[in-house]
């Protein structure tokens, strides 16, 4: 599998990555090992996890399948900070997000712990906590930088100027630790990073994961007749996390898709899967399959490159609406 450097830094990541939302809880230990199994027969390193997965079951899950499957070194792990579990919150209902220093580097060591390792290779901010300076936020990834207990970092969920202010804030003075990524949903039924988040990205020289590249499942196909049982729109806790993309707009993105992947004798996953991973700034596009079966085609897009006029196709069907001040002057 290709590799690519994330954003301006020296660490590359293989182009598809492994995501582990549902190990733990949906996806049970001999299926994630199935899974990391084939990822890594395949040329895959990219392995994307968090501390709220499972509530911390995701990474312990990893853990284990490190110490009896593949080495620690043949992985670049990345896991996430800074979301509040739902235990925490009854000191304070609102408080979702907690990216202050202290929150931060104490999850860094129960992540390490659940881990079995002494470092990660991509630590990020979860998401963006309006309650803390951004500066105090930056400066705990400095120190997991300088600490050794994480090799590189980055940020999730930032908005367009959430992001350019941290690129920025990071680059203007010696010694801070510039962002090598960011992570956020990107595919053909969600293109809002386009609006200023990805701009920003590719200003700043931070490198793009894209998560739910197959629109949390829509793009494949499987939702146009209905939700199968076994999918993630009939699971307990996924089921809300599918819906906002079972709408009329998305049906005739997936139809435009299935079109393109009749046309190419190939699948909707792969189509639509190739349109993210080859888009500008992303270094990665994240995979989360709750099966093997379901990963192995996610793989076989590897071979795949979309002709030029089917790009522009699926570009132009899925194109997000654009308004002031994203129109050209000239359109106004």
């Amino acid at each position: 599998m290709e590799q690519r450097q994330l954003g301006r830094t020296g660490l590359r990541v293989s182009r598809l990555g492994l995501g582990t939302m549902t190990w733990g809880r949906d996806t049970d230990e001999q299926e994630a090992a199935e899974q990391l199994k084939e990822f890594t027969a395949a040329g895959g390193t990219l392995v994307d996890t968090s501390d709220s997965y499972a509530d911390g079951g995701a990474e312990y899950l990893l853990s284990r399948l490190m110490d009896s499957l593949v080495p620690r070194s043949e992985l670049v792990i990345a896991t996430k900070a800074g979301c509040v579990p739902d235990a925490d919150r009854r000191f304070d209902a609102s408080r979702h997000f907690d990216t202050s220093r202290g929150y931060l580097l104490a999850a860094l060591d129960a992540s390490l712990r659940r881990l079995g390792t002494d470092h990660v290779d991509l630590w990020q901010v979860h998401a963006f906590d309006p309650d803390t300076p951004t500066e105090e936020t930056l400066h705990a990834l400095d120190l997991a930088v300088g600490s050794g207990r994480a090799r590189y970092v980055g940020v999730s969920n930032f908005s367009g100027w959430q992001l350019a202010k941290a690129a920025t804030w990071q680059r203007c003075a010696a010694g801070r630790v510039p962002l090598a990524g960011t992570q956020m949903e990107y595919s053909l039924v969600q293109r809002g990073i386009e609006r200023e988040v990805l701009p920003a990205a590719l200003d700043a020289g931070v490198g793009l994961l894209a998560s739910s590249p197959l629109g949390r499942g829509v793009l494949t196909g499987k939702y146009r007749h209905g939700v199968p049982p076994d999918s993630r729109g009939a699971s307990p806790y996924l089921a809300g996390f599918v819906q906002p993309y079972l709408g009329e707009r998305s049906r005739r993105i997936v139809d435009a898709v299935a079109t393109a992947a009749d046309g190419l004798a190939s699948s909707p996953l792969a189509v639509a899967l190739s349109w993210v991973r080859d888009r500008p700034g992303v270094a990665a596009a994240i995979v989360g399959a709750r099966t093997a079966t379901q990963l192995q085609a996610a793989l076989s897009v590897e071979a795949l490159t979309l002709p030029d006029e089917i790009r522009g196709a699926l570009d132009d069907i899925s194109a997000p609406v654009r308004r002031y001040p994203d129109q050209d002057w000239n359109e106004l």
